[in-house]
């Protein structure tokens, strides 16, 4: 059992990542105020500073605890941190001790279910909390694993997830990226570590395309494995229409669309680097003759398209924005830029034409996604109907009783 000695975490590793528990005695114990496990026992996996009854500041950050209800029963064991607005990230819940092997069995087990749903060689096969390892993603680039460490008790589990990965997926490469904003939170250096080979591109396949993914220098790990199933929806929409991909990322939905029949497919990206990698893969899968990527700013092209500034009005315009809300404090100013950008591509597009817009973070729930939606086609003066809704892909499952665990929002939506 791994545990606590003297009030800093110890973990020892032993074959196969395991965790093993000799030479330590004793593990902190956390207490909950009164009734405050209820949000756990309906199937949260967080619990608030503001949830503790006498936070010590002095405990080092990642220690693994006890979480004892207000009676001094055990509802579960996780990892803390004093000094973060969440505190406790549960590994486990209810009484007993964490197996011994835990972290090599939540990831062999996270294989499994991807393994079932057709996800082995490319996509996500950690999703943090909804794979029992909070503050963890990692993502297969076939032969290379890109790793996420967001929190301190996970950085203090690498030498566990290193070698269990290795059991694992046998990867020629592991990428521990480490340039997280949450990393700063949880008081931790942004500093990557290669083992292994790691090249600074890899090719993948997707729904039958073929990328070029910029590994060390792209966006998150890479690519954006959590739009795949929205991906391969769209196919039947883009025969013969005119395609425009705003905030273009490096190709992946105008080359869908290029290759699922649209006539001519227009992306942008603020990013030079991005745009060069679209190109890329645009010649990669021979459709460089029916797609023209260049960086722009998305906002101006949509008021280019609303004066008629552009050749022709596009049939779709595939709008994924980055996630512009950073914290719930930026909430209402980033759901009024949501707005401004559907309202923009909706007056821009053809009569009958179509909008597919999504967004990307966990503080936008599904029903203020849609809200925006609705601000959007009211500001527009157009009339619209909702195609379909719907959002991330199977290889990031939603935790049931966890909402932080669903961010990924699309909808397409049809002008009438």
């Amino acid at each position: 059992m791994p545990a606590v000695c003297g009030g800093a975490a110890v973990f020892k590793t032993g074959r196969n990542g395991k965790i093993t528990d000799r030479g330590i005695y004793r593990m902190i114990e956390i207490k909950l105020k009164a009734k405050e496990e209820r949000r756990l026992q309906a199937g949260h996996w967080w619990v608030f500073s503001n949830e503790i009854d006498g936070l010590d500041t002095s405990v080092e950050p990642g220690t693994l605890v006890r979480v004892l209800n207000h009676e001094g029963k055990q509802v579960g064991i996780g990892y803390f941190n004093p000094h973060s607005l969440i505190s406790v990230r549960l590994l486990m819940k209810g009484e007993g001790e964490l197996p011994e092997d835990f972290v090599f069995e939540n990831l062999d087990n996270a294989y499994s279910y991807r393994k079932e749903i057709g996800v082995r060689k490319y996509g996500r096969m950690c999703y943090g909390e909804a794979d029992n390892m909070p503050g963890l993603v990692i993502d297969r680039y076939g032969d290379v694993l890109v790793i996420d460490v967001l929190t301190a008790g996970m950085e203090k589990l690498k030498p566990a997830i290193t070698k269990a990965v290795q059991k694992i997926f046998k990867p020629k490469g592991i990428y521990y990226k480490n340039d997280s904003s949450f990393r700063a939170l949880e008081g931790l250096t942004n500093t990557p570590e290669i083992i292994g080979d790691v090249p600074e591109t890899v090719e993948i396949e997707e729904n039958k395309v073929k990328y070029l993914v910029p590994l060390r220098g792209g966006q998150k790990t890479g690519f954006y494995f959590d739009q795949r199933e929205n991906r391969e929806f769209l196919k039947p929409y883009f025969k013969d229409k005119l395609v425009l991909d705003l905030y273009c990322y490096i190709g992946s939905f105008g080359i869908t669309a290029a290759l699922a029949g649209a006539s001519q497919v227009w992306g942008c990206d603020s990013s030079a680097a991005a745009v060069e990698c679209a190109q890329k893969n645009a010649a990669l899968n021979g459709v460089s003759d029916s797609v023209v990527f260049h960086r722009d700013d998305a906002e101006r092209l949509l008021s280019a398209l609303k004066k008629g500034e552009l050749p022709d009005q596009p049939d779709i315009v595939l709008l994924d924005p980055p996630a512009f809300v950073k914290s719930r404090k930026a909430l209402p100013q980033a759901v009024g830029l949501y707005v401004k950008l559907v309202k923009m591509a909706l007056e821009g597009i053809k009569a009958g034409g179509y909008l597919a817009f999504s967004t990307c973070s966990h503080h936008i729930s599904r029903e203020l996604f849609v809200d925006i939606i609705r601000q959007g086609v009211s500001k527009s003066g157009r009339k619209a109907v909702l195609v379909e809704l719907r959002g991330q892909a199977k290889d990031h499952p939603v935790l049931i009783g966890m909402p932080e665990t669903e961010y990924l929002h699309f909808a397409l939506v049809q002008l009438r």
